[in-house]
């Protein structure tokens, strides 16, 4: 037996997602409002590359990066990483399925993604609900810093405006503040 591997997610990987999405989903309910067109969900307009961790055709995880233009930021998170006026990478759709924790394949996709930013050259950033614990834990323990806290147009488990915490990854932290 090969050990799972991380690489680029490709379109062939696409109905392995969703499947390991469906897995997450009811087990931790992530995503919170399961997706028209889970397939769709996973690719975003905005995505820049995407990896999974690959156990032969199984898929144990995923995540993306996404671009965003620095003048759709909150402020407070636009402010912690320097105002930038460029580009700013977002990790988006992070999920590791239940037979694939406790491996390390979560902490292993952070850093392929802050990787990936750094030689783009942008700040990465995140935004996670309040709900989901683990994933707090995880980006804590990986020296990611919350910067900001709002309320989404979105719903909740519960029915109520989701809350939303805004994280900063630890290397935005050591940019110096950009000057125009």
């Amino acid at each position: 037996m090969t050990s799972p591997l991380i690489r680029p997610r490709t379109i062939e990987d696409l109905p392995a997602c969703v499947e390991a999405l469906a897995t997450v989903h009811a087990s931790d309910r992530y995503p919170v409002n399961w997706p028209a067109d889970p397939g769709r969900w996973l690719t975003p307009p905005n995505l820049v590359a995407a990896w999974v961790v690959a156990d032969g055709a199984d898929v144990l995880g995923h995540v993306g990066l996404s671009q965003l233009d620095a003048a759709t930021l909150e402020p407070l998170l636009a402010q912690a990483i320097g105002m930038p006026t460029g580009p700013v990478g977002s990790l988006t759709r992070l999920f590791v399925t239940p037979r694939g924790r406790g491996h390390g394949h979560a902490t292993r996709l952070l850093d392929v993604v802050a990787m990936k930013a750094a030689d783009l050259g942008i700040p990465l950033v995140l935004d996670v609900s309040d709900d989901d614990h683990a994933a707090i834990a995880l980006y804590e323990h990986a020296g990611w810093q919350r910067v900001a806290t709002t309320r989404a147009e979105w719903l909740d488990a519960a029915g109520e405006n989701a809350l939303l915490h805004y994280y900063v990854g630890p290397e935005a932290m050591r940019r110096p503040a950009q000057s125009e």
